[in-house]
């Protein structure tokens, strides 16, 4: 019974100290992943963050570009008739659209759809100005017309979008 008492004696404050040591271990492990975990994520956040800015940053440009003022700018001449400037402004809109397309990836679904409805929102009006001209109008006609939808309009389609864009950026930051 003696060496029960003396294996009891050894036996339980060795369990003690093991246990504390197993409790200490395991909190100083998981600790450790935490924190490598946290630098992970901080270390993602810096790289990915410069990139989405970009991505944002680029997105105006192209909302800037397919603007109606821009647009008629960049892409009419004097000489061109209303179908000429119609067909011209709906492939440079397409063609800027095409080219940024890789920068969805970086933006919320939200702000995707509010670029694309801004795209598509810019086709509608450019065609619905076209229909009301006859046949045989100038591409002066059609800028004017558009212009004008424009003014009446109480925020372009696309400075709607960069609004947008604008809000959800300073969230991020």
């Amino acid at each position: 019974m003696e060496a029960f008492t003396d294996i009891l004696m050894i036996t339980i404050p060795a369990l003690i100290v093991f246990f504390t040591a197993w409790v200490l271990l395991r909190n100083m492990i998981k600790n450790d992943q935490d924190k490598r975990r946290q630098e992970l994520l901080l270390q993602n956040s810096r790289t990915i963050t410069p990139i989405k800015l970009q991505a944002y940053e680029r997105i105006v440009l192209f909302l800037e570009r397919i603007s109606l003022e821009s647009l008629l700018v960049r892409v009419s001449s004097q000489d061109m008739t209303a179908t000429q400037l119609h067909s011209t402004m709906l492939n440079a809109i397409r063609s800027e659209f095409e080219h940024n397309l890789s920068q969805q990836i970086y933006m919320s679904q939200q702000a995707w759809e509010v670029v694309r409805n801004a795209r598509s929102n810019m086709i509608k009006i450019i065609n619905s100005e076209v229909e009301k001209l006859p046949p045989d109008s100038s591409g002066m006609a059609l800028s004017k017309s558009l212009l004008e939808k424009i003014i009446e309009l109480e925020k372009e389609p696309t400075r709607a979008a960069i609004d947008y864009i604008k809000a959800e950026i300073s969230r991020m930051i």
